[in-house]
């Protein structure tokens, strides 16, 4: 990318905003048709929780903010923006409990982080993403190309590898993960590397054998390092909806996940399962992507997300 289309680029607020724009309209609209046209009741307090739990933003804080919406208002009119202000104001004190950076402890070295989540999620480009952020930052980094499965992934992880600079530690197709977690991990403390990234196969949450394996990984990971992996990251997909709280479970499960990044928030209307996640796991979110672009994938921020999804204006 040239300089010139670099600096035209919009600000994250108005990417992340775009992004979240199918879930913040789909809520809007929603609000918009019923909430201006009488006073507020109980009826209009259950359509207003029906539409935040088609957003996906889960039973409890749905309820929550309904239940909010509706102090002191009873029997007044009530604007749909003033909705949305409680709506990016509730979801805000959710998301504030979960949104963590993460941190790179200098003193592990390499600071292992092993990336997991079903086939489609986005880990493979994630992880170039994160490669480039660590190099950015001055960091050595080394990749591990254990998407042992994919001819793809492992082609795609080694360009990423080129990009930033960072050797990769790759096998053949159908190697054996575990065996190339092993050697990753062997090398990049041999060669001084600040940070590991490893990559996984995509795996499917109820295939026993599959997480079997992962567990296998975290398992000879720790023969070279006892405290390793550092961190696992879960990058969850936001198309998928409900369906990712079952991911999250099934993950935590078997590789001890410690944070969460969320991708393609951009295609859905559905990105409120952030909030029901954060709501029901409380694990931490660190990185969220809005989009393809190497920056497209940023720091998660609480109030940044909440005012997007409601749809407010960022202040």
């Amino acid at each position: 990318m040239n300089d010139t289309t670099e600096t035209k680029k919009p600000s994250w607020w108005r990417r992340l905003s775009g992004g979240l724009k199918r879930t913040s309209s789909s809520i809007g609209n929603a609000l918009a048709e019923f909430v201006s046209k009488r006073k507020l009741d109980k009826a209009m307090l259950e359509e207003i929780e029906d539409v935040l739990l088609r957003a996906d933003l889960g039973t409890e804080v749905s309820a929550r903010i309904a239940a909010a919406v509706g102090v002191g208002r009873y029997d007044k009119m009530i604007s749909a923006n003033d909705v949305k202000e409680i709506v990016a104001s509730e979801v805000e004190k959710v998301l504030a409990q979960v949104a963590r950076p993460l941190v790179i402890d200098a003193v592990k070295k390499p600071f292992v982080i092993l990336m997991v989540g079903v086939n489609g999620s986005g880990k493979t480009t994630t992880i170039g993403k994160l490669a480039a952020k660590f190099t950015g930052e001055g960091r050595k980094v080394m990749l591990a190309a254990g998407d042992t499965f994919r001819a793809a992934a492992i082609e795609q992880l080694k360009i990423w590898g080129e990009r930033t600079k960072s050797p990769v530690i790759a096998g053949a197709q159908g190697a054996d993960s575990a065996s190339l977690a092993f050697n990753a991990v062997t090398a990049a403390k041999d060669d001084g590397r600040d940070v590991l990234l490893i990559d996984t196969a995509g795996r499917l949450q109820n295939r026993k054998e599959l997480m079997n394996e992962l567990e296998k990984v975290v398992r000879v990971i720790r023969k070279v390092d006892a405290t390793a992996p550092h961190a696992v990251l879960l990058v969850l997909d936001a198309t998928v909806g409900q369906n990712a709280l079952s991911q999250v479970e099934a993950f935590a499960r078997t590789a001890g996940v410690t944070g969460l990044v969320m991708t393609k928030l951009d295609g859905t209307a559905r990105g409120g399962i952030l909030v029901a996640l954060a709501e029901k796991h409380r694990l931490p979110v660190h990185f969220i992507g809005v989009g393809e672009g190497v920056d497209d994938l940023a720091p998660f921020t609480a109030r940044d997300f909440a005012q997007a999804i409601a749809g407010t204006e960022a202040t």
